[in-house]
């Protein structure tokens, strides 16, 4: 569905992705974990668009988008939820859910739509009339979450969905992305919460100074003594790039 082709994105000159590849599945869901500024937020920005390669191909079924706009690229329906939510404050929840409406042709489809969004998130029905600034940083992720299956997304890209949240509000993000996978829904996660990103997904890659240093199945990667010392706990310190495998 989705082949991420030797990208490399600069800023300034400065390299900040480089010479990436990854791969999603229909029906996958797949997790980039990496360090604070290993180029998570960098890789996904340019998969949708909102920034241009320097070089490489990104493929969104068969077709190459690496020189879309990001309207053209979602309305493709390869949609991103950024990270730190990016709702709009001053509007209510029911505005900021129909702003997400790019796939309904009729007002009585969009209507369907935000009734669907409420049934997976009875919050913001309770929640519709209030200005989305008034929500809590858990409901304020549940709506932009919201706004984004809106659009019927083929493919949903998550930007850090547990950032800022009390662990029982992460829960119940995480809750709702198994639900979605098991409904069909293919998403690409980026998560430095490692354990929950390796624990909820098929696939996983790791993404350090910009380059792809691992990669393979979830559950492998949760044995890989790199990953354990690095990323869940259990030592410190970069692990070396000599000693990283693609599989």
């Amino acid at each position: 569905m989705l082949e991420v082709e030797s990208v490399t994105t600069t800023y300034d000159g400065i390299v900040a992705v480089r010479a990436a590849s990854l791969s999603v599945r229909q029906g996958q869901i797949v997790s980039l974990i990496g360090s604070n500024g290993a180029g998570k937020t960098t890789l996904l920005n340019t998969i949708s668009g909102l920034l241009r390669p320097k070089s490489g191909r990104i493929l969104f079924e068969g077709a190459d988008i690496a020189r879309l706009s990001p309207h053209l690229v979602a309305r493709r329906g390869l949609l991103q939820v950024p990270e730190g939510r990016q709702v709009l404050g001053p509007l209510s929840v029911r505005e900021n859910l129909m702003l997400g409406a790019l796939a309904a042709r009729t007002r009585q489809a969009a209507a369907d739509d935000l009734e669907r969004i409420y049934a997976l998130f009875p919050i913001l029905r309770e929640r519709q009339d209030l200005q989305a600034g008034q929500l809590s940083g858990g409901e304020q992720q549940m709506l932009a979450l919201g706004r984004a299956l809106m659009g019927h997304p083929r493919l949903l890209l998550l930007d850090e969905p547990s950032l800022g949240l009390a662990p029982t509000l992460v829960g119940q993000v995480f809750a709702t992305l198994k639900r979605l996978h098991r409904d069909g829904l293919t998403i690409l996660l980026v998560e430095q919460n490692a354990r929950r990103a390796l624990e909820l997904t098929d696939y996983t890659y790791v993404i350090e100074h910009g380059e792809i240093v691992r990669e393979g199945s979830s559950e492998a990667l949760r044995e890989d003594p790199a990953v354990i010392a690095h990323y869940l706990g259990a030592g410190h310190g970069r692990a070396p790039a000599q000693a990283s495998t693609r599989t």
